[in-house]
């Protein structure tokens, strides 16, 4: 059965500010406090969704949470109306009101961790929200991202919700921003890549020394026993500390991959030439063929061009035999904007012709000054026919969702945006606003508490 590489990506949400919240990614702390522009965030993002729908992708999208989260801030001790409870929390604790705002969940590569069906021992498609608990702004996310999934793939048949891990340091779970499936074929077995930061119980182990490393490798492996992979065919690897140290937050800034492809950076990996030897040695195993591993070396580009241009952030595509095949990279355009790095991508189209047909400069500005590219917004789901069928249909972007939703944003969303906005309940009610207007469009039913919560009244 043909199976296909379905991108979900997160539509950027109304209160998309920069607060400067994520430290160790370089991009959020150069940006805290400038003013930010939902409104043009949200466009970027969807034209961004249809230009990969307009090369013969299957293309999905996630929707944002609601926010500010006033449930978390009653969590945390404010009391009164929702008008009181803004005003206080932004008088004395400004850094949980920008906490509680933030538009984080549009980065769905942080959502959860996907096998699909081929990969898995009772043959359906996994799903594990991440925790996210390096990241108090984050944590707040699993109950609806588990709940927007649960209503776009819920058919029994095809598909299994985990629980997120447990939320302690040991098991710091940060989704498929460290995990790559390679394989020669879609539907067919592959090899699942898991990166980790840091061990969760070995202490004396290598870590960074200036910024957190927030994947466990006790995380990584609970969620390959959870989804049933078989040992064979998985691989853990570190991430290098030093390179976490340059702004390498998530694996997903140093290395992408798709199908048998692994693009990485030289410094991206501890004990790398052995990682890459059993990736390889594991995939020819697996997938009867040999993985083709692209090193790029420091001294052409290094680690902190990687991180400011965001190279490796991006996705790597197959093309449908409809659009010419072989693999598209899909790049920011700060990567255009960086000699080294331009250099670079012309330098690598020319050495492999063969498998990169394509390379698009794509604008997502106020992602990058957040910290996020290209593949920081998009969840790879791999689905069959039987399985894409069972998927609500509603969310799979094409011309006629790509104009609705340029309305439905153009109508809902500011084009600037300040910390001192976030305290004005005004802007609760055009989030709420928005939300329900975007989940009638999109068929998903309730799943935000202020919808929750009006049901019960």
């Amino acid at each position: 059965m043909k199976a296909f590489e379905v991108n979900f990506d997160g539509l950027v949400g109304p209160t998309h500010n920069y607060s400067g919240l994520s430290y160790g990614n370089v991009a959020s702390i150069g940006s805290q406090a400038a003013q930010s522009n939902p409104l043009e965030g949200v466009l970027q993002g969807l034209q961004k969704m249809k230009t990969l729908a307009d090369l013969g992708l299957k293309q999905g999208l996630l929707p944002p949470q609601e926010r500010p989260d006033i449930g978390t801030l009653k969590k945390l001790g404010f009391s009164g109306s929702e008008k009181d409870i803004l005003e206080s929390v932004g008088k004395s604790s400004p850094s949980i009101l920008s906490a509680v705002s933030s538009a984080s969940c549009m980065w769905t590569a942080n959502a959860a961790t996907v096998s699909p069906s081929a990969d898995t021992s009772d043959k359906k498609v996994h799903f594990t929200p991440a925790n996210l608990i390096s990241k108090f702004h984050r944590s707040i996310e699993p109950p609806t991202t588990g709940a927007a999934l649960k209503a776009i793939f819920k058919d029994p048949r095809f598909f299994v919700h985990h629980e997120p891990l447990p939320a302690s340091p040991q098991f710091g779970d940060e989704g498929a921003a460290n995990h790559t499936r390679l394989c020669a074929d879609y539907g067919k077995r592959g090899v699942e890549f898991f990166v980790f930061g840091r061990h969760g119980f070995m202490t004396g182990a290598p870590e960074p020394r200036k910024f957190p490393a927030r994947q466990t490798l006790d995380a990584s492996e609970a969620v390959a026993r959870m989804h049933g992979l078989d040992s064979g065919a998985v691989v853990y690897g570190q991430q290098n500390p030093e390179a976490i140290d340059a702004g390498v937050f998530h694996n997903d800034v140093a290395g992408v991959g798709n199908q048998g492809v692994y693009f990485y950076h030289e410094q991206a990996l501890l004990d790398s030439a052995r990682v890459i030897a059993e990736l390889q040695k594991k995939y020819e195993a697996t997938c009867g063929e040999k993985l083709l591993a692209i090193e790029a070396p420091a001294d052409q580009v290094s680690i902190q061009d990687a991180v400011t241009s965001y190279l490796f952030n991006s996705q790597l595509v197959t093309l449908p035999s409809t659009h010419g095949g072989g693999m598209a990279l899909i790049l920011p355009k700060e990567c255009e904007a960086n000699p080294a790095v331009f250099k670079y991508v012309k330098q690598l189209q020319a050495e492999h012709s063969k498998i990169f047909k394509e390379i698009r400069y794509l604008e997502v500005k106020q992602s990058m000054r957040n910290g996020g590219g290209p593949a920081c917004l998009r969840l790879r789901v791999v689905l069959n026919e039987q399985e894409l069928a069972g998927t609500h249909q509603k969310v799979f972007m094409n011309d006629k969702l790509y104009n609705e939703l340029v309305t439905w944003a153009k109508k809902n969303y500011r084009d600037r945006l300040t910390l001192d906005d976030l305290r004005d309940v005004k802007l609760l009610n055009e989030c709420r606003t928005a939300l329900d207007e975007l989940t009638s469009i999109l068929g998903i039913g309730s799943i935000y508490p202020f919808q929750l919560n009006a049901g019960k009244a």
